[in-house]
């Protein structure tokens, strides 16, 4: 289907705008304004801000390579060449490389001109200013991704609660035809989001953390702990009176995944059913011993799963973390 997508349109409005003002001062090459816009409209804000900048000086540096070269040598395919030469590898040492195209269009208007003056350095300075200004302008808002993130972050739990749900039913019953979906489901969901929160944390120039993308980190690393429960999960093959208890347990873990840190609540409560299995008598058989011994193994993965969460430490300026 056909879309047309926010950073399009925000390029389409620059690059008009930024033209039209060029030719209303009667610019040469004013078309060259809406090329600078194009290439320096990013997808988030401080990226913006830096390739603008690096867009800038390396047209600047361009400049005056271009006059000098052009005057002395002469304006002919052999002071292009030359110009490059020298020119790439300087962008390259002082790291505005991304400047390089940027600066081509002004070199080549300095080329086609042949004949410097300072109404031609004008010129240029002035469409250098109105396409990056224009870039930078059209990039000064950026749609918030907040609204999107915790759409992320609401289905990864809803996911994590399934997945316990079905633990318990595995545990107290045996094998549900579980398809383990949601874990598959909740890798992908992980990816996308910590993308999507590093690009959040893009779009505000102060911000040098963002608590969004270690919430997800946070939940990766726990669904690195559930995805080793499973293999444990299979070895329970006989039904004792402990895995009801666990059973009860994971539960009742299903119903409390959110985003507020209670992880502190349950870690008490595995405590308490650690203790209760440190109280009941010894496995009277090879089954009974094999099956106690895999869910011992489970409650020291819950008690990582937990540990985690605890210590997730959000802070408070984000409404969804409170």
């Amino acid at each position: 289907m056909f879309k047309i997508g926010y950073r399009t349109l925000k390029t389409a409005v620059g690059a008009t705008i930024a033209v039209a003002i060029a030719q209303a001062l009667q610019l040469d090459f004013f078309a060259s304004a809406g090329i600078l816009t194009i290439l320096c409209v990013q997808k988030t804000r401080r990226r913006s801000i830096h390739d603008s900048w690096e867009r800038f000086l390396a047209c600047v540096i361009g400049m005056v390579f271009a006059i000098v070269i052009f005057e002395i040598i002469g304006y002919h395919a052999l002071s292009i060449g030359i110009l490059l030469l020298l020119f790439i590898p300087t962008t390259l040492v002082l790291k505005v490389q991304g400047g390089i195209v940027t600066s081509a269009v002004i070199m080549f208007h300095i080329y086609t001109v042949a004949n410097l003056s300072m109404s031609l350095v004008m010129n240029e300075l002035a469409l250098i200013i109105i396409g990056i200004g224009m870039a930078l302008l059209m990039n000064s808002y950026m749609p918030s991704q907040e609204n999107r993130l915790e759409d992320f972050q609401k289905q990864i739990e809803d996911n994590y609660a399934k997945i316990f749900y079905e633990f318990a039913y595995y545990v107290r019953y045996g094998d549900n035809n579980w398809d383990g979906k949601e874990i598959t489901k909740s890798a992908e969901l992980l990816k996308e989001a910590k993308n999507n929160a590093l690009q959040n944390l893009e779009n505000h120039i102060l911000r040098y953390e963002d608590v969004y993308y270690h919430y997800f980190k946070m939940r990766e690393k726990q669904l690195d702990i559930m995805e080793r429960m499973m293999p444990l999960l299979t070895t329970i093959d006989h039904h004792v009176s402990q895995a009801d208890m666990l059973a009860d347990f994971m539960e009742e873990l299903s119903g409390g995944v959110h985003p507020e840190n209670t992880a502190h609540i349950f870690i008490d409560k595995l405590d308490s059913l650690k203790e209760s299995y440190k109280n009941m008598a010894l496995p009277q058989t090879r089954e009974e011993f094999e099956t106690r011994s895999a869910l011992v193994h489970l409650v020291r993965e819950l008690e990582q799963y937990l540990d985690i969460k605890q210590q997730f430490k959000p802070t408070k300026e984000y409404k969804v973390f409170r």
